[in-house]
């Protein structure tokens, strides 16, 4: 018998692999919550396989999304990644990306880690929500909207309230599984 998944991944095999996977997986690991950061930033305005399916140049092209290393970047690392064809080459989003390293490593300074900070949003545990159909599940929540405005108060760029959502069912921090996914009960 086959499994049934969520609507929005069915029929591509890197789509399904991230579904069964990791999407929806609580994840306390900074430098794992960091790199879902970085991928949200470049998916904004974006589908989420595109970004998907650049994932590996991307971990390549950031020092495999080493936020220690990325908020050292030099004028001439941002030039090379601009020049990057695996890559989103926007020089916005690639600014955005060091500047948030920076921020991200503030925050882990403040709170002892990015994790902490960020689950104390969802008091350290997933919300568990009915979404029926994905296509039903809301962009934003007052939750997202309070974590995109105090990362915005802090500095971090391309981290609005939609883009923190996407984050936060990404890791964990929501369970969007659709009630008849195989999934839904499983993370």
């Amino acid at each position: 018998m086959e499994k049934h998944r969520c609507g929005w991944c069915e029929g591509d095999a890197l789509y399904e692999t991230y579904h069964d996977n990791e999407w929806g997986v609580p994840v306390y690991d900074d430098a794992t919550i960091f790199e879902f950061l970085i991928l949200e930033t470049f998916q904004a305005g974006l589908s989420w396989i595109t970004i998907l399916r650049k994932r590996e140049n991307f971990r390549a092209a950031f020092d495999h999304f080493d936020y220690k290393k990325i908020a050292e970047y030099q004028q001439d690392k941002i030039d090379a990644l601009l020049q990057d064809a695996g890559i989103i080459r926007n020089k916005l989003k690639i600014h955005a990306t060091v500047t948030n390293a920076q921020l991200f490593m503030e925050i882990q300074k403040e709170f002892g880690s990015f994790s902490k900070y960020i689950w104390g949003f969802v008091d350290g545990k997933p919300i568990k929500n009915s979404v029926k159909d994905y296509k039903k599940a809301p962009p934003t929540t007052v939750i997202s909207d309070a974590l995109s405005k105090d990362l915005k108060r802090r500095g971090f760029k391309f981290v609005g309230s939609t883009i923190m959502y996407a984050h936060m069912q990404a890791t964990g921090m929501v369970n969007d599984h659709e009630i008849g996914c195989f999934r839904y009960n499983e993370v």
